[in-house]
């Protein structure tokens, strides 16, 4: 079993005689642990809180009093129980006490299974770990296992896929005898067979007595299955073998499996069970491969992840609360840079914790990618990800970040945010581009919840507060909206451009801004970028508390809508323009605030003045379209402009004043690591 410092004696854990950095890491462990603690109850709490026939529906469709496993027949005729036949003959006997469980016990047992999976994945990290590292991961680990869609999905449905995991791991790292570590591996796969794959991985790393163990196990376990329920196994693995899978369509989104993936792309029959069998071996025999190579290297978890991906792969089918390898995989360090290591963890995070639609914009060219997320990162970190060695040199010591002078904190009270630091390297392009998705989609999200998650709720409320705005702006005789809308619509061409401004430069002028300080000025784009995320985030709290409707969707203004077209305001949804976006986040404008955001920037940075003086022109004519067009009220850009103000004071505020534009310095790499460069037997095998 992979080592874990255990630090601090009496006095440290009281704070007594402990340094302030000790003291810190003990503040952080508790913070992280409460964290855990939190996102538990939470889980729990939306399960049991729930109607009775929206939560574990697949432990009711098992064990209720209509239940797959009351049935006499086959379990698989009513096509619910997708499990082995050997889980059926497990599952049976306990029936009567699961369906006087089917609220608190089974939660909170999934609970404690989950809590135990992330004990043991925290004691596995492989070595050298530091003390900060051993302290921190259990709270974490167990943390991210609360977020992740899989152990939702379990907690929620009331399946059992969590055990699979935590007998493969206890198995590797916890029991002492190969037979004991074989006996439960060979159990997990009596449940899923495609477990079986951590046969040949304990063959081939040297516990050829835990892999013959595995294989008995997997066969008595079996054989008592074939033995007390013939026609059941004999249904399940002829159809498994088949290829078309049990529990409904298998093309279904939640089947993440090289199987599914195939069906959804169109193929069906003998083509496509064999073009599955030919990429499943593929798979199977590269990820094992190197699996093998990473046990070796002393990172059996790693190797463990690696290969439950490829199981992912080759099973005939995996759903979503099956996929919890793949989290696991985030132990894998990727990249000779620091500022490269977080690139795999965050992909890993957010595509176990986020739903595919936030991962990739909804466009049809990409549903392909979108539909099978899970499973190309589960495929990559079996077949692709160029995971380190602990041979190199890079593993313990990447190639530093480059940080500009440290300053002092603007207030005494308020101190400068270590993760805003002036970074003077550019930043990884694909992370960025990740947390960029990811951040417009929580965006998005945040917009639609403001008025109960439809683009058309909370209409009257909205009109109220327009209602407010107009008359705020005819006392302070700045009431142009009317007037300034029909003559603008007198004159087409002028009509055409503010239309096509409007829809065209919001996006493309601020990623432009964006592009070009990452290519060409990296030290400003970090800076740029804190400021606009912060004027984003200020201008959701405004859209949340204070919904406003636009002049255009003010029925008794005369406004008339240049961009989207008359309305009909007869219909209620009448505001209902677009399924993405709600229509009464008008307070404040980001239209004019992002590009007041460019304007800035573009002004600070720009090295002529012919180039400052074109930046600053965009706002003037983004706040002109917005106001011609009837989308925006002239206190809506007033508001623009403050949350952009803000953005970019708690920038100045959190992490000083713009570091020094100057050119990086090229990267040294550092000294090899002696250390690093003797992996020793892998940790855990022997």
């Amino acid at each position: 079993m992979a080592n874990a410092e255990h630090g601090g004696g009496p006095a440290a854990a009281f704070g007594a005689a402990a340094d302030p950095a000790t003291a810190r890491l003990h503040a952080i462990r508790l913070a992280l642990w409460l964290i855990a603690g939190i996102l538990a109850i939470r889980q729990v709490a939306a399960v049991l809180t729930s109607p009775r026939g929206s939560r574990l529906t697949d432990l009711e469709t098992w064990a209720g009093p209509n239940g797959v496993l009351h049935v006499k027949g086959s379990l698989y005729e009513s096509t619910q129980f997708t499990g082995t036949p050997f889980g059926g003959l497990v599952l049976k006997p306990l029936t009567r006490a699961a369906e006087q469980a089917l609220g608190w016990g089974w939660t909170f047992g999934t609970l404690l299974l989950v809590v135990a999976l992330g004990l043991v994945a925290a004691r596995a990290l492989p070595e050298p770990i530091g003390r900060r590292t051993s302290l921190l991961a259990a709270p974490v680990a167990i943390s991210l296992l609360m977020l992740s869609l899989p152990v939702r999905n379990t907690l929620w449905l009331g399946q059992t896929s969590v055990i699979p995991v935590l007998l493969v791991l206890l198995g590797c790292f916890v029991v002492r005898g190969q037979r004991s570590c074989g006996a439960l591996i060979g159990l997990a796969a009596a449940l899923q067979p495609a477990v079986l794959l951590f046969a040949p991985l304990l063959w081939f790393t040297g516990r050829r007595r835990a892999a013959v163990s595995t294989a008995v196990t997997f066969a008595v376990c079996t054989a008592l299955a074939w033995a007390a329920m013939a026609h059941d196994s004999s249904v399940y693995w002829v159809h498994h073998m088949a290829g078309v899978g049990l529990g409904g369509r298998a093309d279904g989104l939640a089947n993440q499996s090289l199987h599914g993936a195939l069906l959804r792309l169109g193929l069906t029959g003998p083509p496509e069970t064999g073009l599955f069998l030919l990429l499943g071996a593929a798979v199977a025999v590269l990820g094992l491969r190197r699996a093998v190579r990473y046990a070796r290297d002393g990172q059996l978890l790693l190797a463990v992840a690696i290969t439950g991906c490829a199981a992912i792969a080759v099973s005939p089918t995996t759903w979503q609360h099956q996929l919890l390898w793949v989290l696991l995989a985030v132990v894998g360090r990727v990249g000779r840079r620091a500022s490269d290591r977080y690139v795999w963890p965050v992909a890993v995070i957010l595509v176990m914790t986020l739903p595919a639609t936030m991962m990739l914009p909804h466009m049809a060219v990409l549903n392909p990618l979108r539909d099978n997320v899970v499973l190309l990162a589960a495929l990559a970190a079996a077949t692709a990800v160029p995971f380190l060695s602990r041979a190199s040199e890079h593993y313990a010591s990447p190639v530093p970040t480059q940080y500009a002078p440290p300053v002092p904190a603007r207030f005494r009270r308020v101190p400068l945010l270590p993760f805003l630091r002036r970074v003077l390297s550019r930043p990884n392009l694909l992370l960025e581009l990740l947390l960029i998705r990811v951040t417009y989609a929580a965006y998005q999200q945040v917009r639609l919840a403001a008025t109960g998650g439809t683009t058309s709720g909370g209409r009257a409320r909205a009109e109220r507060h327009g209602d407010e705005i107009l008359s705020i702006e005819r006392f302070l005789h700045i009431d142009i909206e009317h007037a300034v809308n029909h003559a603008v619509v007198k004159i087409d061409w002028l009509r055409d451009f503010f239309d096509f401004y409007y829809e065209s430069f919001h996006f493309v002028v601020p990623l432009t801004v964006l592009g070009v300080l990452y290519w060409r000025r990296p030290v400003d784009y970090r800076w740029a970028r804190a400021a606009l995320g912060f004027a984003t985030l200020l201008a959701l709290v405004g859209f949340w508390l204070y919904p406003l409707a636009p002049p255009r969707l003010m029925p008794a203004l005369g406004v008339i809508d240049t961009v989207h077209g008359v309305q009909d305001f007869s219909q209620p949804d009448y505001g209902t323009l677009t399924a993405l976006t709600n229509q009464y986040a008008a307070m404040p404008s980001l239209h004019f605030g992002w590009s007041l955001w460019c304007g800035v920037v573009i002004a600070v940075v720009a090295p002529r003045w012919w180039m400052k003086a074109l930046g600053l022109l965009h706002p003037l004519f983004t706040v002109s379209a917005i106001v011609a067009t009837g989308n925006h009220w002239v206190l809506d850009a007033v508001g623009g402009a403050v949350v952009v103000g803000a953005g970019f004071g708690l920038t100045y505020l959190l992490s000083g004043p713009r570091a020094a534009a100057v050119p990086a310095a090229p990267e040294r790499e550092p000294a090899p690591e002696l250390a690093a460069r003797c992996p020793g037997p892998a940790a855990g095998l022997d």
